[in-house]
């Protein structure tokens, strides 16, 4: 597909996913590489490699506020990091030794339809993951949370790099049950801080496969920027579970898409 110089569609659909990102707060950005491929016509891989680079940039803002606010848990960052950064690396390695093959579509909708399956599943039941998480501090103990947080950022190294979604929603729900007791600022905070650098560094694998587009990337950003200022101020005025349903079906209808074209 040749694209103009400017194109509105593409500055419109990043001011649409821009505006959920900043009600929803996490979760949002999932409809994009969704988007990316009904609306755009991009095949998966560069799908999945625009959006990661759209996801890594439009968070970086967010992290610096949280840090400067103090709400990042450096320690749980890392040990997420330990396990993410490995694990995308290597998933970016298999890709290149597949290459753009019949075996490595199947496998990149596979993900991203499950990807999606799952942040649908997990924006539905936000309020219940507090709960499940005191439930599990019996088996989850401070000997064994360190090499559980390991483990998590792995398996979301692998899930983002594989259908750029995960960092956000699913992120927070697996910090949340891993530390049911962090307060909320500081795991949002932790959350995004961590999200950041998977994002970008999953970005980077897929740029060199070449499958980023750069100047839908740029129209993207330029509708979404003053979108998720909008989206934040707007959401004290929309009732949080009908949100949540709106978006969690909406995630579902997309991965229904997906997995049908797997």
């Amino acid at each position: 597909m040749t694209w103009f110089p400017f194109d509105w569609t593409a500055t419109l659909a990043g001011f649409g996913i821009g505006l959920i990102v900043g009600i929803t707060g996490v979760g949002g950005g999932s409809l994009m590489t969704p988007l990316l491929i009904s609306v755009f016509h991009l095949e998966k891989a560069v799908a999945i490699g625009t959006d990661l680079w759209f996801a890594g940039l439009t968070k970086v803002s967010g992290s610096i506020a949280h840090h400067r606010h103090g709400h990042v848990d450096y320690k749980i960052t890392t040990l997420l990091l330990a396990g993410s950064i490995p694990a995308s690396i290597g998933t970016t390695a298999w890709m290149h030794m597949v290459g753009m093959s019949k075996q490595a579509d199947s496998a990149l909708s596979f993900a991203l339809g499950i990807a999606l399956v799952l942040t649908a599943i997990t924006i539905i039941l936000r309020p219940v993951w507090h709960r499940v998480g005191l439930w599990l501090e019996r088996w989850i103990t401070d000997a064994r949370r360190p090499w559980l947080t390991v483990a998590c950022g792995a398996l979301l190294g692998v899930m983002v790099s594989l259908s750029s979604i995960g960092a956000g929603a699913l992120g927070a729900t697996l910090i949340l049950l891993m530390y049911p007791r962090l307060p909320m600022a500081r795991l949002v905070g932790t959350d995004i801080a961590h999200a950041v650098p998977l994002t970008l560094v999953a970005g980077i694998g897929h740029a060199t496969l070449g499958n980023v587009e750069w100047l839908l990337l740029l129209q993207l950003l330029i509708g979404s920027v003053p979108a998720i200022w909008l989206g934040a101020r707007l959401t004290r005025l929309l009732p949080d579970f009908w949100t949540r349903l709106a978006l969690s079906t909406s995630l579902l209808l997309a991965a229904k898409k997906v997995l049908l074209l797997a």
